[in-house]
């Protein structure tokens, strides 16, 4: 029995070496060079075969794990047996392994494989590349910046869906709002949940009021402001009293509707008499501000800046402002107002859409000239004259980080109504389109912010008479074009990297991350220009993290919410901050909470008739602190106040453990000790405050001074 069983042992031995010795011939030759044995029969060959053409991962593990003596001896063998019919057969093999390194694929949940790219070095070895998956973008609902959209796309090399997609795209291009497709829970949408509403022209004008409050010489760049209807007997009687104290004075005062755009609405007054908000028994909302009289002119002709503005994020706080912008002038000489040239629009109204039609509009093939130019121009014109041009930029910048800061409050509470934290859905992103004039003394002065610029990037134009068709614009596409694209660089989901998730469910680090040896990547961004967008916050954090201090209100506010996707407090949210905070006492009892929450609400609703839901919304619950505050500390001045009861309340959560994330600097005087101990009235429903300090009367009133007066 044994003997046998010798007997069997051996022959098994004899026939499985040759199919080891053909084993080790796959290693280097292809699988249609393999030499068969003929004591294996021809269907194992073909098995054997096709088991190593699709396993390269494993034979290269066990080429790895051999050992030297062994590797030595096979790799030898099989390669002089290679040479001769085999040779020419695995040369497409042999120059991919040629230091010994195999293309590797890359295995993915549905068990298909992603194959790589290799890239020969200099120094004759290989190295491994991912190749960079197509980033995709549906642009179903861009409307008009549909054409700069797609020079943009194929600039970046990417996947457009013009039609929409089943699956999720990385990018979602909206043209008018967040809500244009409802259905996504994934991606980026280049628009904020809220935006529309917050840069209205009411909604604008209350954020900026709140700041000038706080902080009335940081935020003297936008004009006096009365919201109609519900001001119209303030800013009447305002009026009356400055001409009874001059009688020299005649003030110009430019009424716009909320809602309204393109210059739709908007004409000059001179007295609280001509204001047509009054029509028939429907009132019509709008803003009157003070008229900028001496505006800076270039070739006797008024202008305004469009700047084109990238929210990246809210938390953290990201903004990016493009180095290139337009410049729209007006198409009749200026002339200070008077009462026979209010209604002459083609000299006080910059707005393109209404010079368009003027005759005098010059359409022009430069970037140069014509009464649409690019930005730098105005600056060159403005440098040749000796103007200190660092400095212009320098305050534009100021006044554009200013400005978003004011909207980042209520921006965070529709962020979190449409999006609560935990639940799926996009990250956000938007261009904002600022509206800037220069004063004659080179002041920047905020006209209004639009939340859907226009991004056309042609005109229309008259061929023949009657005839109208768009024909491409020069500036436009120079200018919109580079905003689209790099907005989609900076967002490309590829090279964002999260790394701490926050509040609102976006990343609150993100990085820039290049893939090492990416030949294809490299090459794109070597053929792209450089980026026309500056970070602008938080590169200048340490100079404007002090103005925060509504943002964190905002911050208590959302904590009391109680329902997730709401957006007003209710009476026991209301009841609960205070208990929480430990504002009650003695003199301010919870029966005193409860009137205060009831005549706040019951005001704001009046003013705000189409609100979504009942209840205390973030504008009131301001002016609720704004009141604590001043019951609470009557001896500081306000800003003081505000933040001596923000301390007193985040103290309060901090200790009870409501308090996640670190607070911002609270010392104010250590961040700006110049204006710390600026004083501001406290009635909060009245407009932007007219009692400052002697010195700062000039700038409230936005009058220029007689200094750095540049004429072009």
């Amino acid at each position: 029995m044994s003997e046998h069983y010798e007997k069997v042992k051996v022959q098994l031995e004899q026939m499985k070496s040759p199919a080891e010795a053909a084993g080790a011939e796959a290693e280097v030759a292809p699988a249609a060079a393999l030499p068969v044995s003929a004591s294996v029969p021809a269907r194992s060959a073909r098995r054997e075969s096709s088991r190593t053409s699709i396993q390269p991962r494993n034979r290269s593990k066990s080429r790895s794990k051999a050992s030297s003596r062994d590797r030595n001896a096979n790799v030898k063998q099989d390669s002089d047996k290679s040479k001769g019919s085999s040779r020419v057969g695995s040369d497409q093999m042999l120059q991919i392994k040629g230091t010994g390194k195999i293309l590797q694929g890359k295995a993915e949940t549905n068990g298909s494989r992603e194959e790589d790219k290799a890239a020969v070095g200099k120094d004759g070895g290989s190295k491994v590349v991912q190749k960079r998956r197509a980033v995709t973008v549906d642009t179903s609902k861009a409307k008009t910046s549909l054409e700069a959209l797609k020079l943009s796309i194929k600039q970046l090399k990417w996947k457009e869906f013009p039609m929409g997609r089943r699956s999720a795209c990385d990018i979602y291009w909206h043209g008018v709002s967040f809500h244009d497709n409802e259905n996504i829970v994934s991606g980026q949408v280049n628009k904020f949940p809220g935006m529309i509403e917050m840069l209205r022209k009411i909604n604008l004008s209350r954020a900026v009021r709140t700041m000038q409050e706080l902080f009335p010489e940081e935020y003297n760049f936008y004009p006096r402001s009365w919201i109609l209807p519900e001001e119209y007997q303030l800013f009447s009687t305002q009026i009356r009293l400055l001409k009874d104290n001059d009688s020299t004075l005649k003030p110009t005062f430019i009424v716009k509707p909320d809602s309204g755009s393109q210059g739709d609405g908007i004409y000059l007054i001179r007295d609280p008499a001509d204001l047509r908000v009054f029509s028939g028994s429907q009132v019509k909302q709008a803003v009157v501000q003070e008229y900028i009289q001496k505006p800076l002119l270039i070739d006797k002709l008024k202008f305004d800046i469009r700047l084109y503005v990238l929210v990246r994020s809210l938390e953290p706080l990201e903004i990016y402002i493009a180095k290139e912008g337009l410049s729209r002038f007006c198409t009749e000489p200026y002339q200070e107002p008077c009462q026979k040239n209010l209604n002459h629009v083609f000299m006080h109204l910059t707005n393109y859409s209404l010079n368009i039609h003027s005759g005098n509009f010059v359409h022009s093939d430069s970037c140069n000239t014509g009464s649409k130019r690019t930005f730098s121009s105005v600056l060159y014109r403005l440098a040749s004259k000796g103007v200190d041009i660092k400095k212009v930029w320098s305050d534009i910048i100021a006044l554009v980080i200013k400005t978003v800061i004011a909207l980042v409050p209520e921006l965070k509470v529709y962020y979190q109504a449409d999006i609560p934290p935990g639940k799926p859905g996009p990250t956000c992103f938007q261009i904002l389109g600022f509206d800037i004039l220069l004063m004659k003394n080179l002041k920047p002065v905020l006209l209004e912010v639009n939340a859907n610029p226009s991004m056309r990037i042609e005109h229309e134009q008259e061929v023949s008479p009657g005839v109208f068709e768009y024909v491409p614009s020069p500036v436009d596409e120079e200018v919109k074009v580079g905003v689209i694209r790099d907005t989609l660089r900076l967002m490309d989901p590829v090279q964002r990297k999260p790394h701490i998730s926050n509040l609102l469910g976006e990343a609150s680090e993100e990085a820039i991350v290049v893939e090492a040896g990416s030949d294809e990547k490299a090459g794109l961004v070597e053929s792209l220009p450089s980026l026309c967008l500056k970070q602008v916050f938080p590169k200048y954090m340490k100079q404007f993290n002090y103005l925060r201090i509504v943002e964190r209100i905002a911050d208590i506010f959302l904590r009391f919410l109680g329902v997730k996707g709401t957006m007003k407090l209710g009476p026991t949210g209301f009841r609960t901050f205070i208990r929480n905070c430990k504002l009650s006492n003695s003199s301010f009892t919870m029966a005193s909470v409860d009137i205060l929450y009831i005549d706040i609400t019951r005001r704001w609703t009046g003013m705000v008739p189409d609100s979504r839901e009942a209840g205390m919304g973030l504008q009131a619950f301001v002016e609720a602190f704004f009141y604590l505050a001043a019951r609470r500390f009557k001896a500081l001045p306000l800003r003081e106040q505000v933040l001596s009861l923000l301390e007193l309340c985040e103290s309060a959560l901090e200790g009870q453990g409501h308090v996640e994330k670190s607070r911002p600097q609270k010392q104010l005087s250590s961040l700006n000790p110049a204006s710390a101990h600026s004083t501001a009235p406290p009635t909060l429903s009245s407009p932007a405050p007219t009692r400052r300090h002697q010195d700062d009367q000039a700038d409230q009133t936005l009058q220029p001074s007689v200094k750095a007066n540049v004429e072009c």
